[in-house]
């Protein structure tokens, strides 16, 4: 059963007692949806934003316990959110600030290691670590006050497109008619899957174990990062009063065993990897939060509009692209999705309607430059030290000293990190 969360009483162009018909439908609840859909609301367009899980509230974070889903936001990401006038409003209380990345190769070497600095960058951070529910609580509060927008607490179970734009059939029975719709509904897509969009696809064969942990020693605003001997990655992420937040990449199998640890358990395993180097930094760590799994795979879009011939309909977010975390970019790339489709559908000239199909082609070229580069680094850093040989092993440690010894290479790195996000 749908419900509507939001309603209003503009008018909306070419209704007819049995269909609505508005500019742009937002097909997707998470946070790049609720983004685009403030976004477009903002932009004047008249929007619904439509989703079966609109209708669960997500609550403020508060207290010492922190949630499991923890992410990098980039100056990218900053940059829109300030943009959609929601930075302010976020309590950045349960926000850190990342001012370095120190990264340790797998052979335990002293100068196996890449420092990035926002420092030496010249930047005043790398990075924001805080919860989804920190940003998607403050995108809901905003979305309330939207006179352009709509939301359905309903599920899309058909689309239709044809020359002038995209008919949604509603899983309660009901029919909306949009001039474009923007599909932010994941990475299994069902407007991707039908719009028949093909995919590439690839299982890394690995899960990510999360879980929430405090320190005794302070983390120096520092995200860490060590690849291990084998394939895995240890990530700690720096998160505000001396807690971290794990993500481990590692085998299906290994990721079982690790979610049956308990504290002490936690302890000896923390001491005998890398080298020992984790307690070293950090001290001793105490769970903060019930460790959880999920699988890693990657995936890409081989067309982030569609159909082909008369392209109505616009992917962002996972439903375009997903990627091992090992970099913390997936979210971040994802925002800048909804970036650059607005941008381009407030520069758009004003004989074209959202729809058209130049302003479609900008957003897919704009976007799959940055999606394909960052993509195809972390797929190549994730299989080079995944790698067993002799040699392969002593490349990629003697490359992480080689990029750290070299000031304009780090600062290319740092750039493409921080990402580009164009509202002028």
């Amino acid at each position: 059963m749908s419900e509507v969360l939001q309603n209003n009483s503009a008018k909306l162009p070419k209704n007819t007692p049995q269909m609505r018909t508005i500019d742009v439908a937002v097909v997707g609840g998470g946070i790049a949806g609720k983004a685009c859909a403030l976004g477009l609301a903002q932009l004047g367009l008249q929007t619904i934003q439509i989703a079966p899980d609109l209708g669960q509230t997500v609550p403020a974070p508060q207290g010492e316990q922190w949630g499991q889903r923890i992410y990098a936001f980039s100056p990218s990401t900053q940059k829109l959110l300030a943009h959609l006038q929601i930075w302010d409003a976020v309590d950045h209380s349960r926000m850190q600030p990342v001012r370095d990345m120190r990264i340790f190769g797998d052979r335990g070497e002293k100068h196996d290691q890449l420092h990035l600095s926002a420092f030496e960058a010249g930047t005043p951070q790398l990075a924001w670590i805080g919860e989804s529910n920190v940003i998607e609580h403050t995108l809901d509060q905003a979305l309330r006050f939207q006179n352009k927008l709509e939301r359905i607490n309903d599920a899309v179970e058909n689309i239709q497109v044809d020359s002038d734009g995209a008919t949604l059939h509603l899983a309660n029975g009901s029919t909306l008619r949009a001039l474009l719709v923007v599909a932010a509904d994941g990475a299994n897509s069902p407007l991707r899957s039908e719009l028949g969009i093909s995919t590439t696809e690839e299982s890394y064969l690995q899960s990510a174990v999360v879980a929430n942990w405090i320190c005794t020693n302070a983390h120096l605003e520092t995200a860490y990062q060590w690849f291990l001997p084998g394939g895995d990655i240890v990530a700690m992420l720096p998160l505000p009063n001396k807690q971290v937040s794990m993500v481990w990449s590692t085998s299906p199998e290994n990721a079982a065993e690790l979610l049956k640890l308990d504290q002490a358990a936690w302890t000896e395993k923390f001491s005998s990897i890398a080298n020992g180097e984790i307690v070293k930094q950090l001290g001793s760590l105490t769970l903060n939060s019930t460790p959880a799994a999920f699988p890693l795979r990657r995936v890409r879009a081989s067309r982030f509009i569609g159909p082909d011939d008369n392209p109505k309909v616009a992917l962002i977010g996972d439903a375009a692209h997903v990627m091992h975390p090992l970099a913390g970019q997936g979210l971040n790339l994802g925002l800048r999705d909804v970036a650059t489709l607005l941008h381009i559908l407030s520069k758009r000239e004003s004989f074209r309607l959202p729809n058209d199909k130049v302003l479609l082609r900008r957003y897919e070229r704009q976007r799959q430059g940055d999606t394909s580069a960052l993509l195809w680094v972390t797929d190549k850093l994730k299989k080079l030290f995944s790698a067993s040989s002799g040699t392969e092993k002593q490349l990629r440690n003697w490359g992480l000293g080689l990029v750290n010894r070299s000031h304009f290479i780090k600062r290319r790195l740092i750039e493409r990190a921080l990402g580009d996000a164009d509202f002028e």
